[in-house]
């Protein structure tokens, strides 16, 4: 079992108890550096991290799995990380999204739905050749596989 796959039977142990929360990535970076970036329907606390790090961090000592220093970081995806995993286009749904098609066009708008398949975006269209240029709200639904990347976004308006 490689170095990734022990870490997440590690993290998963230590959050088996809590449905709520779930791993979003793990990365081991030239295995001198692991993050593990954990989740949950209604967010997750610093107490939660530090749980996971101890836990994962003391099995990893004990188990000399890396024979050299490294760093170990748990912590929630921050806002510039995209949505990549079901649950976390869920638990987003009535948020304002950034949506970064394959093709570079770029949808902002809110989130309304999200399936395995697509998500739902609502979002301003000014209208074509009108002189007053009013904005139209549309739904557009919009398939994951031609999703380069979508964000949080915040506005600070």
């Amino acid at each position: 079992m490689g170095v990734e796959q022990r870490v997440r039977a590690l993290a998963e142990e230590k959050i088996a108890d809590r449905p709520d929360l779930f791993i979003v990535e793990i990365k081991v970076i030239n295995n001198t550096k692991v993050i593990i970036l954990l989740d949950g329907d209604n967010g997750v606390g610093i107490h939660d991290c530090a749980l996971v790090s101890r836990h994962v961090g003391y099995h990893l000592e004990e188990e000399n799995l890396l024979d050299h220093a490294y760093n170990l970081e748990v912590s929630s995806p921050g806002l510039d990380t995209p949505l990549i995993l079901d649950r976390q286009f869920a638990k987003n749904i009535g948020r304002n999204v950034t949506v970064k098609h394959l093709n570079g066009d770029k949808v902002e708008g809110t989130l309304l739905s999200a399936d395995e398949e697509s998500i739902t975006v609502a979002h301003q269209v000014k209208a074509k050749g009108a002189k007053t240029k009013k904005a139209e709200l549309v739904e557009s639904k919009i398939l994951k596989n031609s999703i380069a990347e979508v964000k949080v976004s915040v506005s600070f308006k």
